[in-house]
């Protein structure tokens, strides 16, 4: 258990499987309190079991702004204050640009980066009235690169980290910090029922077919341990210096390092073209 501090109020989107779960318990082993979300709260009663009165349950779908205002207060009424915001809902998303319709896209970004933002928006005044807080963007190692059949899932998280890097500068003299947590593969289930599939042309079999069977057969053999992944997360808040952007698993130093590089090179080859619009 952490110790030498007050105890923080959590709240937490998509607290039914994965990360989210696992930071409620991760809070909890803190000596924190926590408002668990989820579409069905019925899902986090063995939750509220386990906090022993430090966890209150509701019902919140991202979309519903009515609903993000609501959790919003029952945090406040609950606990008296909001510390830590995870916004965490969300799921995975495979197919060829061509191959989403522009429904699907939609729906995506309405609950990956329009959620995420409303949640945010709700709780800021709060967190500036108390001078205080940290809000969490539960990212990808996709908000960095992209790769063939994720597009639509890497634009929801380029967007979010995009705003969320402007937030961090903006609310930062107010107290208030902004945390983008970018994990690689971890044994959630982004791999399974959770991941929206598109319809499949058979023009990219060569180019997303890889990246469709490896997100069918992923299950149970990422090398990510989500429990570990939430311990992480409470260590970072819990520094005085913590980064704006925390990368999680071997495989998302690796691949957002090598991106890096790429970008770098890139840049440097072809620096004189660059210049060479100036007046």
């Amino acid at each position: 258990m952490t110790t030498n501090r007050t105890s923080r109020v959590w709240l937490i989107t998509g607290c039914s499987a994965g990360f989210g779960r696992e930071l409620v318990l991760a809070a909890l082993a803190a000596g924190d309190r926590v408002l668990a979300t989820a579409r069905d709260p019925r899902r986090l009663d063995d939750l509220v079991r386990a906090g022993a009165g430090r966890v209150r349950a509701a019902a919140l779908d991202v979309t519903d702004e009515d609903a993000v205002a609501a959790a919003v207060e029952r945090a406040v009424a609950e606990f008296g204050r909001i510390d830590v915001v995870v916004n965490n809902a969300g799921h995975g998303s495979v197919g060829a640009v061509e191959e989403l319709t522009m429904t699907e896209l939609r729906a995506l970004m309405e609950v990956m980066f329009f959620g995420a933002v409303a949640v945010t928006k709700a709780v800021l005044p709060r967190l500036r009235a108390q001078g205080s807080g940290t809000i969490v963007q539960i990212s990808s190692m996709g908000g960095q690169l992209s790769m063939p059949g994720f597009g639509a899932y890497c634009a929801a998280k380029f967007a979010l980290e995009g705003l969320s890097e402007a937030l961090a500068a903006e609310v930062a003299p107010l107290g208030i910090r902004v945390l983008i947590v970018e994990p690689g593969a971890f044994r959630t289930e982004f791999g399974g029922s959770r991941m929206h599939r598109s319809r499949a042309l058979a023009a990219y079999a060569e180019t997303v077919g890889p990246t469709r069977a490896a997100v069918d057969a992923m299950a149970g053999s990422q090398p990510g341990d989500p429990a570990k992944a939430a311990q992480a997360i409470v260590e970072v808040l819990d520094s005085p210096q913590p980064p704006l952007r925390l990368a999680l698993g071997g495989d998302a130093v690796d691949a957002i390092a090598a991106h890096h590089e790429l970008l770098r090179t890139e840049l440097a080859d072809w620096a004189k073209v660059s210049r060479s619009t100036a007046i």
